[in-house]
């Protein structure tokens, strides 16, 4: 049995543990649709539900852990089935703020741009 704000950061939903444990305090995140506390424990194929950014992510549980996993192995611990809709509604989010990204035209330049820049300089 694995306390939920652990598993939470360990399958890398959340950047920090207490990150998790705040969110989760605040009522956005749900087991099998009820409220969740942070101590809450989870089972294997319980679904969980994170709302983050306005966008509802939602998970099953394949297997409990109790430490941090790699990236690549997430999917070897929790399954995404987060709806069509939500997954529309985190493709207009991205296309909105890449819009305003290129409105600002006199903006803060991104990393990115910082590192085209310093290459064409030849920094």
């Amino acid at each position: 049995m694995t306390r939920i704000d652990k598993y939470l950061w360990s399958i890398r939903v959340f950047k920090t543990r207490s990150l998790a444990t705040s969110e989760i305090k605040k009522g956005k995140v749900h087991i099998n649709g009820q409220g969740a506390k942070p101590s809450s424990t989870i089972n294997i194929d319980d679904i969980v539900s994170v709302k983050k950014d306005g966008i509802t992510y939602t998970y099953k549980i394949l297997e409990v852990l109790e430490k941090r996993v790699g990236a690549k192995l997430v999917s070897n611990y929790a399954l995404d089935i987060t709806s069509e809709e939500e997954i529309e509604k985190k493709i207009q989010l991205q296309l909105i703020n890449q819009s305003y990204r290129q409105s600002l035209q006199g903006g803060k330049p991104s990393k990115k741009d910082k590192r085209d820049l310093k290459k064409f300089l030849g920094d």
